[in-house]
């Protein structure tokens, strides 16, 4: 159950990053909507997007319905099953679940709230585009004589086996979005952003326009919550101000980041007030639900 009181809260981005984000917010918010990515092509879900040309990527949608269900929920937990013999092999269960329902209600947004429905999920989770959307990013590459050029990587899975990613894009470059994305985050007391893979998960809901134009607009503190690592290859190489650097340098406006002490920030971002406090597992790999909640419901009540 979400608090009777507190903020409200937009959670931004996809992946792994996203669902320990939530089960984060879902401590101290009192409203959560998660805004996701819908560009994956690997996987379940790429699988099912050829097949489905019309079906944006449900895996990370799939992911935040799994955070935010009731914990009593039997279809709640039953949504990560991933079959792992025949033809279902290497498919979610709740990949094919919201495919089947988009096809019968008519619409993919019809379908997560269906789902969001059934498992008593505590918040609302939106697709950042009503379609499908690819990425494409542009990488620095050397060439003869020593100096850099640039080459241009298409796809979700290209785009996270890469390293040297300076810009992200989408195709289409102007996709649509629900109105109830912009207006969420217009109507927040606090955006979180991140963690996860800063440009296939993190900016690839972040550089949507109407999620862009909303983070520009919005009253909201808007925070970024930096990786406990790099990801090799995505970001290989970065350290936390780089992380917030690329969110600056593609628009993204930040009023606060969050790093753990053993990734700190350092003097790199200058722009960006920093607040080090260990959010980290005690292995630190992961975030901890609890101690992130912590730290991001601190800030919220200081806004």
């Amino acid at each position: 159950m979400t608090p009777a009181r507190g903020p409200a809260v937009v959670a931004l981005g996809g992946g792994h990053g996203l669902s320990a984000s939530l089960r984060a917010i879902r401590r101290y918010a009192g409203s959560v909507v998660a805004v996701v990515s819908v560009a994956d092509d690997g996987g379940s879900s790429g699988r099912l997007r050829q097949a489905i040309p019309d079906l944006p990527a449900p895996g990370d949608i799939r992911r935040c319905l799994a955070s935010l269900a009731d914990e009593a929920s039997p279809l709640g937990r039953a949504l990560e099953h991933r079959f792992d013999t025949g033809d279902l092999e290497g498919h979610a269960f709740g990949n094919l679940l919201l495919a089947a329902l988009a096809e019968e209600l008519g619409s993919f947004g019809a379908a997560v709230d269906e789902v969001a429905r059934q498992v008593g999920s505590v918040g609302r989770v939106l697709p950042a585009t009503l379609g499908p959307v690819s990425l494409e990013g542009l990488r620095r590459v050397p060439v003869p004589a020593g100096a850099l050029g640039t080459q241009r990587v298409f796809g979700q899975v290209a785009v996270q086996s890469a390293s040297g990613i300076t810009d992200l894009r989408l195709h289409p470059e102007l996709p649509e979005s629900s109105p109830e994305v912009a207006a969420s985050i217009l109507a927040a007391d606090q955006v979180v952003l991140g963690p996860g893979s800063l440009f296939t998960s993190v900016l690839a809901a972040a550089i949507v326009p109407a999620v862009r134009q909303a983070l520009q607009a919005t009253s909201a503190q808007r925070v970024y919550v930096a990786n406990l690592h790099a990801e090799v290859p995505e970001t290989e190489g970065f350290g936390a101000a780089d992380e917030v650097s690329s969110l600056l340098d593609h628009d993204i406006p930040l009023d606060l980041v969050v790093c753990d002490p053993s990734r700190p920030c350092g003097p790199g971002p200058g722009r960006v007030p920093c607040i080090e406090a260990p959010v980290g597992d005690d292995r630190g790999l992961v975030h901890h639900p609890e101690r992130l909640g912590a730290v991001l419901a601190g800030i919220a009540s200081c806004s």
